[in-house]
């Protein structure tokens, strides 16, 4: 059966040596988690003509930058499985997929969790996203358009809020999105490396606030709609 640029066999052949090359070797263990990245076929959500790289060890260019808005990404597979596995989704959870893209994630996070809602600030990506996820059959989805920094409150509170790329800070506008004793998952830059490099965090609510421990060191493309506002300065 042919994809158009590529076979599904080849694809499945990549998919399984994404698991192995890049997945497992970095102490991704969860057993939800591979068996979903075994079985999603990545290459659906990205564009036709960036096919044959659907595998590859980086961050991949969904979207390219259009009057003025940034260009958006899907999350390099390791550092996409990193993150999920560090918010420890369960098959009970409610989940917030901010930045969803094309939908990978989202995809990703309904195989692991009871339901899970895909923020996407841009429409194109979102009907992108919707009909990748139609396609697959995937029911326990569904895509919002909004602002990424906002979150969605209509469908709040949340088990898990997970961030598809980097923020200058900690996204403290999201906590009461969050139920008591819930999971935020983002990586916050660090440094310059235009907000790419940073820390991935683990936020967990307790009493009301959000606290956050840094994991391991990641890069992601930064989220749009995050930025911090500029300081005045004498």
């Amino acid at each position: 059966m042919q994809d158009g640029q590529g076979t599904v066999l080849d694809f499945a052949r990549q998919r399984s040596g994404m698991i192995e090359q890049q997945i497992r070797p970095n102490a991704v263990t969860d057993r939800s988690l591979l068996a979903a990245m075994g079985e999603v076929p990545r290459e659906m959500f990205v564009p036709p003509s960036r096919r044959l790289l659907a595998y590859s060890d980086e961050a991949l260019e969904v979207l390219p930058a259009i009057d003025g808005a940034p260009a958006r990404f899907l999350l390099a597979p390791m550092v996409l499985a990193k993150l999920l596995q560090l918010a420890a989704v369960e098959a009970t959870d409610h989940v917030l997929d901010i930045g969803c893209a094309t939908g990978y994630s989202t995809a990703l996070l309904a195989a692991l969790s009871r339901g899970v809602i895909g923020l996407e600030s841009e429409p194109t990506l979102a009907a992108i996203a919707a009909d990748n996820l139609a396609a697959l059959g995937i029911g326990d989805a569904e895509i919002v358009v909004a602002d990424l920094a906002a979150g969605y409150s209509e469908a709040a509170p949340y088990d898990v809020i997970f961030l598809n790329g980097s923020v200058p800070d900690e996204p403290t506008r999201l906590t009461a999105q969050l139920k008591e004793g819930g999971r935020l998952v983002a990586v916050v830059a660090t440094g310059r490396c235009g907000g790419r490099q940073g820390k991935a965090y683990l936020f967990v609510k307790v009493d009301g606030e959000m606290s956050g421990v840094p994991h391991f060191d990641a890069g992601a493309p930064p989220l749009p709609g995050f930025a911090l506002p500029p300081r005045f300065v004498f």
